[in-house]
């Protein structure tokens, strides 16, 4: 049965334009029938980037909540339910606030075209600026300049490595994409830079120039490295020993270097540091599954999620498979039809045994399971469909019972897998 939000975000989904133009008009109009609450949240942390915004969101938060911090936080696309993208001082929205936020934007939009996006954007600020708490995490939905997120003046930005993605939206090459992503700069306000090409990071640095932002970038005012199995990161105040992240993958080092950096600028101590790297958590990134349906049925193999979708994030997959103890991999993989599959496919090919293709159930822009297995055998991995992931798992497990089973290729289809190993 549909909940009270289901229907309403359903109603919201009938306002979309016919074409996307990127722009803010639409949300200043809507912020502006509801009072502007973009002009009362508790301070802002914003975060734009290609990969690793929601784990930095995470590690930030973790770190904020452990020296008694009330934190808001917005991230998206949600996986299993809505509500996951507003969290309002710790807990996930409630229903019953949900519909009623939705209700208001629906209501004060006045049937007016709006993206999904911008209208679920604004009743999250909205949600935000009545709700009593010290900070708001904001993470960027796409590119930066003209995200809908982009509607206030933070405390501090943060932007995470910039890799190619959504050129359709965002142009063709890394110094384009990284000035969309530079767009959330604002004139005098601190940013935060995580490690860059070179091309994007000369972007990023014209960007401050022009607008009086300093720069805290990694490499120059910070380091983070990894050393005996710890972490070990320095700035101009001074070295923190702390254990390596919870997350997983080395990526996830450099994270950890701009999270660091933003909660010493916001002046947390070494515990609130330690609990960054400690208490994070962060479905479906290199997640080890461990109970539920999926996982009783993959019996002695090892079952794995992980949402990432571009080249870049397959890099970070595959680092961190190469970090775990030897065992036979094999690949249940979805992607979009909007996302680079063949740039996928490369990282991965040397250490994946198999990669089963499924299209993703319910998702009009699939793409369609044979075309993915075909861009894997063109990767040099033996590509197979199935019609389901438990179809998959079962013909895996025939073949390789201690397999390592890694889902991949969409938070689309990692949210799939969420709901049905409930």
């Amino acid at each position: 049965m549909s909940s009270g939000s289901d229907v309403i975000l359903e109603r919201m989904m009938a306002l979309h334009p016919k074409v996307i133009d990127l722009t803010l008009d639409r949300m200043w109009r809507l912020l502006d029938a509801l009072g502007n609450p973009q002009d009362r949240l508790p301070p802002v942390i914003h975060i734009a980037g290609t990969n690793g915004k929601g784990s930095t969101q995470a590690m930030i938060r973790a770190g904020l909540e452990a020296s008694g911090a009330k934190v808001h936080a917005y991230t998206s696309p949600h996986l299993a339910r809505f509500h996951e993208r507003i969290r309002l001082a710790g807990t996930l929205i409630s229903e019953e606030a949900l519909t009623e936020t939705l209700d208001r934007c629906y209501a004060a939009n006045d049937g007016a075209d709006i993206t999904y996006f911008e209208i679920t954007t604004c009743a999250a600020l909205l949600a935000f600026a009545e709700t009593p708490a010290d900070y708001t995490l904001l993470e960027v939905g796409l590119g930066g300049r003209l995200d809908a997120t982009n509607v206030m003046t933070p405390k501090v930005s943060i932007i995470t490595p910039v890799d190619l993605d959504h050129q359709q939206f965002l142009g063709d090459t890394l110094p384009e994409i990284a000035g969309e992503k530079a767009g959330i700069i604002k004139r005098g306000v601190p940013c935060i830079v995580g490690p860059q090409k070179d091309s994007a990071m000369d972007v990023i640095e014209q960007t401050a120039a022009r607008t009086g932002a300093p720069i805290i970038a990694y490499g120059q005012h910070f380091h983070v490295t990894e050393e005996r199995g710890r972490l070990v990161y320095q700035d101009e105040t001074g070295l923190l020993d702390l254990p390596r992240p919870a997350l997983p993958g080395p990526h996830q080092i450099q994270n950890a270097g701009a999270v660091l950096a933003a909660l010493r600028h916001l002046g947390a101590d070494e515990a609130a540091c330690e609990a960054a790297m400690t208490q994070a958590t962060w479905p479906a990134r290199m997640e080890r599954l461990t109970t539920g349906a999926l996982v009783r049925r993959a019996a002695d193999a090892e079952l794995w999620l992980d949402g990432g979708h571009n080249p870049a994030a397959a890099h970070a997959i595959a680092a961190t498979l190469a970090h775990l103890p030897d065992r036979p991999t094999h690949l249940i993989c979805g992607m979009l039809n909007t996302k680079d599959v063949a740039g996928f496919m490369k990282p991965l090919s040397g250490l994946a045994t198999s990669l089963t293709a499924c299209s993703i159930p319910g998702e009009t822009n699939t793409l369609p399971a044979e075309t993915t297995a075909n861009a894997a055998r063109d990767a040099g991995i033996e590509g197979t469909t199935a019609n389901s992931v438990t179809q998959a798992i079962d013909a895996i497990i025939v073949q390789e019972p201690r397999a390592r089973i890694l889902i991949c290729g969409s938070l689309y289809f990692a949210g799939h897998v969420i709901r049905e190993n409930r």
